[in-house]
């Protein structure tokens, strides 16, 4: 009972911090308010909660990979490629093994094999924490690009880094060979694992609703399920389940542009997975404030073995780690981009070319948050001879606090260097103007297509209607359509202005017929269950009208 009221405390900080990070003015990011909610929590039930690690992997991480490779923009994914690589990729080979032998060097008790893993699981961002940082700001669009794609993948090169590191630990046998050959085959297989695994579900899925129809529960329930179906696939072959939950999220938006599913399902499921990805981000901080007391007693413990018996040496450990970690980000950044202008043999004095600004954005754009401290909590508890596991206090300690510093001084500085940005949001999104332009031409062209087509079997269907009923049907429905999807609305326009007084008429049509329902529930004069199917309708209407 008393993990149950842990968990449920945990559940309630993770609501408090919302409430809490809209209420106070100094935008304070909500991974640091949830931190110190779960030092609270530790307080007052005077213990940790223990998960296995393999669980807490399997747990929390699919979710949230399969989440980012199905919301990712794909054409920016493309565009800004050769830049992820560098940062996904090559980021993370030099910062495992310079950050690794720096960790050694800083720490000797802690074995070198472990020094590589922490560094290997601190080597991924965080996009999700640099957006909640720069939420009212304005983010040039390709470095916001190249961070979620960094982000993206680096989750899954570091996580696979990692797991190679603790491997070492456990055998005590490194061969480099192996190593690549091991690498490719849990990258290649786990990426397979995903996309199969997706496809085959969404195959069967939708061979049975033609044939049975579909039931919104059961689908929301599928989908949430892939990510981890797609992760114990791979798992169970000695494949990257990390991959293959991306490659699953990857594939999911693919697929969906099939447009098989129901538009209520697919708020609905919208909705479900905002708040699984709300509800596991928040818990895995929460999380970690409620075991850092524990932790640092622990990590106090292997730095009186070092021969430093004031804890102290811990802030100075971290803070080395935190520099070294800043060093080789915006060393990489800004041999990279030099790199790819050397490549693409782009001209000194282009317009585009990337400032000391960008690269400074760039590096400190590179927050660590959900991913290591998930990574790091699923270090072994004992080594095969059943000894403990050397130094595993002090390297989540020093993850964890790789994560604070990084969120404070993001906090700090980041939002500093995108004020002096001055972009305005309007130039932020011109990239893609042309693109919702022409969507938006060649879906009125379909539709007008389309129901030229189709007045002719209603006219003959209802013949006592009369045929100019039908054509402004049509005109109302396109200027309607046109006005509502339009990227850049003429808003001093004759029909734009109808198109709003229209929709305000609308809304609060159905607001005065809501309260009106309510009321009659209320007094007992119709049932709960009419009102609330009429509501839902109500509701439906107010969301089609509401940007």
């Amino acid at each position: 009972m008393e993990s149950i009221g842990v968990i449920f405390a945990m559940l309630i900080a993770i609501v408090i911090s919302g409430v809490i990070v809209r209420v106070i003015p100094w935008g304070i990011p909500l991974p640091l308010i949830q931190i110190l909610l779960g030092i609270v929590i530790a307080g007052v039930f005077q213990e940790g909660m223990e998960l296995h690690p393999d669980v807490f992997f399997l747990l929390f991480l699919p979710p949230l990979l399969f989440l980012d490779g199905w919301r990712i923009s794909k054409e920016a994914l493309k565009r800004e490629r050769a830049s992820i690589f560098h940062l996904a990729f090559g980021l993370v080979i030099i910062t495992v093994f310079g950050l690794g032998f720096i960790i050694h060097w800083l720490i000797p008790a802690m074995p070198l094999p472990v020094a590589f893993a922490l560094a290997a699981i601190v080597s991924p961002t965080d996009p999700i924490a640099v957006a909640g940082i720069a939420r009212k700001l304005a983010v040039p669009e390709r470095i916001l690009s190249i961070l979620e794609g960094e982000a993206l993948f680096n989750d899954a090169s570091g996580l696979v880094a990692f797991r190679m590191a603790i491997l070492v630990m456990m055998t005590g046998h490194f061969s480099l060979s192996e190593a690549v050959m091991s690498f490719v085959w849990v990258a290649f297989a786990g990426f397979c694992t995903g996309i199969i695994i997706t496809w085959l579900l969404s195959f069967f899925r939708g061979q049975f609703t033609k044939k049975y129809g579909e039931d919104i529960g059961a689908e929301i329930l599928l989908n949430i399920l892939m990510p981890f179906a797609a992760y114990v696939a791979a798992e169970h072959i000695g494949a990257s389940g990390i991959l293959a939950a991306v490659a699953a999220g990857l594939t999911m938006s693919y697929l969906e542009l099939s447009g098989q599913v129901s538009p209520l399902t697919r708020m609905r499921r919208a909705t479900i997975w905002d708040t699984v990805q709300f509800t596991l981000n928040g818990m895995m901080f929460v999380l970690l404030g409620e075991q850092l007391p524990n932790i640092f007693k622990g990590a106090v413990q292997v730095v009186q073995q070092t021969g430093h018996h004031n804890p102290w040496w811990l802030i100075i450990y971290a803070s080395v780690i935190c520099l070294s970690l800043a060093a080789l980000r915006f060393g990489w950044v800004f041999f990279s981009i030099h790199v790819l202008r050397w490549l693409k043999k782009t001209p000194k004095n282009q317009s585009q070319q990337a400032t000391l600004r960008d690269i400074l954005i760039l590096s400190l754009g590179g927050v660590r948050g959900a991913v290591t401290l998930a990574g790091v909590l699923t270090l072994p508890l004992l080594l095969p001879n059943q000894e403990a596991f050397p130094a595993r206090d002090l390297a989540i300690f020093l993850a964890a606090t790789v994560i604070i510093i990084s969120l404070i001084t993001a906090s700090i500085l980041l939002p500093w260097l995108l004020k002096k940005q001055n972009l305005a949001p309007q130039a932020i999104a011109r990239p893609l103007h042309k693109q919702q332009t022409l969507a938006l031409q060649m879906a009125q062209d379909a539709i007008t297509k389309h129901l030229s087509g189709l007045l002719p079997s209603l006219q003959k269907a209802y013949p006592q209607i009369e045929p100019n009923f039908y054509t402004a049907v049509l005109e109302r429905v396109l200027v309607e359509f046109s006005n509502s999807l339009d990227p850049d609305p003429d808003t001093n326009s004759e029909s734009y202005q109808k198109y709003l007084s229209e929709k305000q008429i609308r809304l609060m049509a159905i607001d005065t017929a809501r309260q009106t329902i309510y009321r009659l529930a209320r007094d007992q004069k119709i049932s709960d269950d009419v009102a609330r199917d009429m509501v839902k309708q109500l509701d439906f209407d107010e969301i089609r009208f509401t940007p």
